[in-house]
């Protein structure tokens, strides 16, 4: 049972880091490599807000996913328009400013601490026999409460309606009026947010390093390419199956090897099927 409830726990943590990647690349087509470094910037700028300034934690949390939001709408407007369809250009672009900003907080000095936030919930609960925290409880409540936020917004929210047709067919977007790069624009805001979100939700449980954003990249894109580029419904299931493979490594290897798990399910889907388990690229023989 335990391997059951942490298994879904780690999956949803998944699911929450990846969701502003996928996002973001559904609509805009947009690799974002800065993806990680704004999930550390929504976690500094928390701690700094709440413990610099003296906010109340509520209000920490809602600017620091404000100023994400508006962060990663800043990079859209003024780097990413301007190199929209230059894929190699978006992915040295996007990196290089991850790289910045993660190195900006280096230099700012923000290491050599132990840098946390506080949960949301103290104590823990015994389910089954299996003792688990109120704060993972949280993030497996707090994570289906986003997917189902954003299922509901894509489809019943005018603005959501026109970001689902631009992921889905730009060209016929744009004939109805939709502003590509508005829409890439937002999607990129949105997308940023929802990595700060996912860095209130989960840093609590542990501390607030700048080599996380290295990690939450490559485990979002892990999630992203094993199930399929700019599929939501693939992020899932792909979390699914790495954040258990994961669990299981830890119990039955070594916790050190959870990051191996995630480069090995990149590399193996882009072997076996590079367009994951619901993605819309086109297999090798499709295309020769």
């Amino acid at each position: 049972m335990e391997i059951l409830f942490y298994g879904i726990i780690n999956s949803i943590s998944l699911t929450l880091m990846a969701l502003g990647f996928t996002l973001v690349y559904g609509i805009s087509r947009v690799p974002n490599f800065a993806h990680g470094a704004l999930y550390v910037f929504a976690g500094f700028l928390t701690w700094i807000i709440l413990n610099k300034l003296g906010l109340p934690y509520p209000i920490a949390i809602i600017l620091a996913l404000i100023l994400s939001g508006l962060l990663g709408a800043l990079i859209s407007f003024v780097v990413l328009v301007r190199i929209r369809g230059m894929e190699m250009s978006e992915v040295i672009a996007t990196y290089a400013l991850g790289v910045a900003i993660l190195e900006g907080f280096r230099w700012a000095g923000f290491k050599g601490m132990t840098y946390t936030l506080p949960p949301f919930i103290n104590g823990s609960v015994q389910i089954l026999g299996v003792p688990i925290d109120y704060q993972r409880i949280l993030v497996v409540v707090l994570g289906v409460a986003v997917l189902a936020a954003l299922w509901l917004f894509t489809r019943l929210t005018r603005m959501g309606l026109a970001l689902r047709g631009i992921a889905q067919d730009e060209r016929a977007a744009m004939m109805l009026g939709i502003d590509s790069d508005l829409a890439a624009t937002i999607a990129m805001g949105i997308g940023c947010s929802l990595a700060g979100l996912a860095a209130v939700i989960l840093l609590p449980l542990g501390n607030i390093v700048i080599e996380a954003g290295y990690n939450v990249l490559i485990f979002a894109i892990a999630v992203c390419v094993v199930g399929g580029l700019g599929s939501w419904g693939g992020a899932v299931v792909a979390s699914f199956v790495i954040g258990f493979a994961q669990i299981l490594t830890v119990a039955y290897i070594r916790p050190q090897f959870q990051m191996v798990v995630a480069l090995l399910a990149i590399l193996i889907t882009l072997i076996v099927k590079p367009s994951g388990f619901f993605g819309r690229q086109k297999e090798l023989e499709e295309r020769v």
